[in-house]
This record gives C-alpha cells, sequence and structure tokens, in this order.
C-alpha cells in the first residue's frame, strides 16, 4: 500500500480566496460601493427572515454612522484624490505650472472672499441706516402727535 504525498501552495493564486477577510468584511466591502440602499435593503431582509440580524445590522449601522452619511464609499475615494492631488508628478514644468495655478486659485478665493465680506458689511450698514431712519420718522411722528395732543383748541 503505498501512499502519495501532494503538496499544496497555499500562496499560489488558484488557493487563495476569493475576497481577503472573513465574510463579514467581505460582506461590507461588497455593500459598501452599492450605497446607503444596499444596507437598508439587507437591514429589511435580516428582519424579515432573521430578526437578531437585522437588529445587528442596525445596529452596525448606526455604530459605524452609515446611517447618515450620504455614500459608505465616498469618504475613502474623497481623501485618495485628495493625497493624488498634492502628490508631484515628476515633472518639474508641470509641478510648477500646478503649483502656480494652485496659488493663483487660491488667491482668487481670498480676494473673493474679501469681496463678499465688504458686501455683506456694506449691506448691514445700510439696513441699519434704514433702521436709524424709521426710528428718527417714528419718534418724530411721535412727538408731533404728542404736541397736537397737548395744544388746546
Amino acid at each position: 500500500m503505498t501512499t502519495s504525498s501532494t503538496n499544496i501552495d497555499y500562496q499560489a493564486p488558484y488557493a487563495r480566496t476569493v475576497g481577503e477577510g472573513n465574510w463579514l468584511q467581505r460582506s461590507e466591502r461588497w455593500l459598501d460601493p452599492r450605497g446607503k440602499g444596499a444596507w437598508i435593503a439587507a437591514m429589511v431582509l435580516g428582519f424579515i427572515f432573521v430578526w437578531p440580524v437585522g437588529l445587528a445590522l442596525l445596529a452596525y449601522m448606526i455604530w459605524s454612522k452609515r446611517m447618515f452619511s450620504s455614500n459608505c464609499a465616498t469618504k475613502r475615494t474623497r481623501h485618495a484624490s485628495m493625497r493624488a492631488t498634492m502628490r508631484p508628478s515628476g515633472n518639474s514644468a508641470f509641478d510648477a505650472y500646478k503649483a502656480d495655478t494652485l496659488r493663483r486659485l487660491e488667491d482668487e478665493q481670498h480676494n473673493f472672499e474679501e469681496f463678499l465680506k465688504r458686501l455683506r458689511e456694506a449691506k448691514d450698514k445700510a439696513e441699519f441706516d434704514q433702521f436709524m431712519d424709521d426710528r428718527a420718522s417714528r419718534t418724530m411722528d411721535e412727538e408731533d402727535a404728542t404736541d397736537a395732543d397737548a395744544k388746546p383748541a
């Protein structure tokens, strides 16, 4: 009786599992790109078929703030794109152009914010001046009415 020895390479691509991590992590990675609706659908199905699963999903969605965010995957992609924007490209001419353009845009934003501030201050001053004029005219009207009542006929 001979026994055959089989050597299995567990690091080979065919031996690896489809997704890294346990089934909960794979489920989370599958649901995240599909958004909040997929999470809510999974929670409702959990309540329908096995209520503790639905309750657990609801608790997880509230705990992880998935219930209140606009999109689950949005946070990750926003941070990744910001890192890519700040990373140098390797081309010094392009990097200088990008730095100059970003500086110019920041200056324009600062100037626009200053303009809006001056505009708000002018509007506030005009409203205050109008209030003071209305108040002064009401005071004059009240004094005239008081004077008319005080004069004997």
